[in-house]
């Protein structure tokens, strides 16, 4: 959650931003932070870095939008209805969860309790799919390898 409201202060942005808002944005932010564009070392190192965060951030917001969402849905429901969850991760509110077909999803906001719920649940993948899966903002870390034929 720290993440994504340091990037959304940082592109003035909130949920309902669109992508081309964000792309307006961050064209913007890379023009005026371009390192190119300072001539003394240490303003350039600043706008190095503040660059390099405009970048990060646009990727990472990009990738936790609706309309990402909404484009991979059919692929993130067949994920989660059809795998088994194979492995998770829980660290600050950030739950990662690894699925048998190889994709990994990235929940953001996850409680330490609901995380304790899920390792202690007898069936794993079914209370992730019920109480995370589509509760959560999330974003797919991994997916699985495309096999050319």
């Amino acid at each position: 959650m720290k993440r994504i409201t340091e990037f959304r202060k940082l592109y003035n942005s909130d949920r309902n931003t669109t992508l081309a808002e964000m792309k307006l944005t961050y064209r913007k932010l890379v023009k005026e932070y371009h390192p190119d564009k300072f001539q003394d070392e240490v303003k350039k190192a600043e706008a190095d870095e503040i660059s390099k965060k405009v970048i990060e951030g646009y990727h990472f917001l990009v990738s936790i939008s609706p309309e990402t969402a909404a484009a991979n849905k059919d692929k993130y429901v067949e994920s989660i209805s059809s795998s088994l969850l194979v492995d998770f991760n829980h660290k600050g509110q950030v739950l990662r969860l690894d699925f048998s077909d190889g994709n990994s999803y990235e929940y953001f906001g996850v409680s330490r309790e609901l995380y304790i719920k899920l390792c202690q649940s007898d069936i794993q993948t079914r209370f992730a799919r019920r109480k995370i899966c589509e509760t959560f903002t999330y974003r797919a870390v991994t997916q699985q390898p495309i096999v050319a034929q």
